[in-house]
């Protein structure tokens, strides 16, 4: 495939592209990926290391967990307990 197919081709040549370039991001990613972990293996402090990791994972989860299980109040049941609030200030 030729730089004028790029520009001037049909469906089925962006098609082949797209493919092409998300293949090579996977390949490039994995790569970077392996050496990361190559790195990482040749540390001393590994099992230190992955203790932190799973710490920091932990608390991500619960964050994420909280933020979409979490049910906020509803906002006119907040403004009823502040007019209750301040009617039992007053009336005291």
């Amino acid at each position: 495939m030729t730089r004028e197919a790029g520009r001037g081709g049909g469906p089925e040549d962006r098609a082949v592209l797209l493919v092409a370039g998300l293949a090579d991001l996977a390949v490039s990613t994995m790569s970077s990926a392996l050496g990361t972990v190559r790195g990482l293996l040749r540390r001393s402090d590994t099992a230190a290391l992955a203790a932190d990791t799973e710490h920091d994972l932990l608390a991500r989860g619960r964050l994420v967990l909280d933020r979409y299980t979490a049910v906020p109040p509803a906002h006119l049941e907040i403004l009823a307990r502040h007019a209750q609030a301040r009617r039992t200030a007053d009336d005291s």
